[in-house]
């Protein structure tokens, strides 16, 4: 396959010449594919270009563009769409300028692609990555808790490091969310590309890296980068809630339904808490099913016949009794065991659904909208 590994610089003229000769040094290990680096300079006044330009005469794979500065995401954006296009690259590192990133993991990263993934991740924070044991406090605060905010907000934690910046794309998932990353500049752009290559399925692998401090020149992430980052997630939230977000909203609008009633019950007409829980719930099952359906799952609608319908929905209504016999078996140790007071029995009645809830996603995730191979 044909590589490309763009690297994007601003005043890197102490660090491109090394890392562009130990690029090319690292491919004559790799026999399966070509590659080629692509420098993506925006106007450096140290005279980063001019470097390039004399390094071309000997490395006839090394090309460049330039540009006026706007930020990292809309130089890789620019190299990915000249790679692409001009280049014919099939598969497109993104690779710091400063030895951050080290060459000799390119070829693992390769191995992932040949592995079949459409993505494949640089990371960190799994057992064989790493982060220099010297950052400073702000440094640790913008990488590690700032990956956790992701992961927690977005709902993803099977991948572990979303703002690394060395990864291996393949073109074709470059041009499916092209259009979708004009309105990342910066550093949000490695975010933003993750969280939407997973919404149009695609295939991510997380390959370990030693991060390194660069030794030359200056770093250039920001402050700005935080208040990004949070704008991102805040309407990607909005316009695209995480489906497990959309569970617990459905889940949510279920334990009005079932606390209306079993408040009813309970209060009302002075049925045993525990009944009362399994009566509220067959309401809320109605409401979830139809509200899951057509939302939480929405990519895994069930069709709109009665064949499927009718089954698939006593289906549910079995299933779903996994999470009112978990309430029911809460409040019963509660108030046989603890203390059948009101406040000990709303705790018990709370506690059941929260694990219920748990219980359900899992169960109905699997069985009723199973994901098709």
């Amino acid at each position: 396959m044909k590589v490309v590994v763009i690297v994007p610089t601003y005043n890197e003229k102490d660090n491109i010449e090394e890392l562009i000769r130990e690029i090319f040094k690292v491919s004559k290990k790799v026999s399966n594919h070509e590659i080629s680096v692509l420098v993506v300079d925006d106007n450096s006044p140290d005279g980063t270009a001019q470097v390039v330009e004399s390094l071309q005469k000997r490395f006839k794979n090394l090309h460049m563009i330039t540009g006026k500065k706007e930020g990292l995401g809309r130089a890789y954006m620019r190299g990915m769409d000249y790679a692409s296009k001009k280049l014919g690259a099939e598969v497109m590192f993104e690779h710091d300028a400063d030895f951050s990133h080290d060459p000799k993991e390119i070829p693992n990263f390769l191995s992932k692609i040949d592995e079949g993934n459409d993505l494949v991740i640089g990371s960190r924070y799994i057992p064989g990555g790493s982060i220099p044991a010297n950052w400073g406090i702000h440094r640790i605060l913008f990488s590690v808790l700032g990956n956790w905010l992701v992961r927690i907000t977005l709902f993803h934690f099977e991948h572990h490091d979303w703002t690394t910046g060395y990864r291996a794309i393949r073109t074709s998932l470059y041009k499916k969310v092209r259009k979708e990353l004009d309105d990342f500049k910066g550093y949000t752009f490695q975010v933003s590309f993750l969280h939407k290559a997973f919404l149009k399925g695609a295939k991510v692998a997380e390959t370990p890296i030693h991060f390194k401090d660069r030794v030359k020149g200056e770093s250039k992430i920001g402050g700005e980068y935080i208040i990004n980052l949070l704008k991102y997630l805040f309407i990607a939230t909005i316009q695209n809630p995480p489906r497990q977000l959309r569970f617990v909203i459905v889940g949510g609008t279920g334990f009005v339904i079932q606390t209306v009633i079993f408040t009813i019950f309970w209060k009302n007409f002075g049925v045993d808490p525990s009944i009362a829980t399994i009566i509220g719930a067959e309401f809320a099952i109605m409401s979830n099913f139809i509200l899951n359906n057509f939302w939480t799952f929405s990519d895994r609608k069930l069709e709109l016949s009665l064949q499927v319908l009718i089954p698939k929905f006593l289906s549910f209504n079995v299933l779903s009794f996994g999470s009112p016999i978990i309430q029911w078996a809460t409040i019963t140790s509660v108030v046989t065991f603890i203390s059948s007071s009101d406040i000990a029995t709303w705790i018990a009645y709370i506690t059941g659904i929260f694990i219920g809830l748990i219980f359900n996603y899992a169960i109905y995730n699997k069985v009723i909208w199973r994901k098709k191979d």
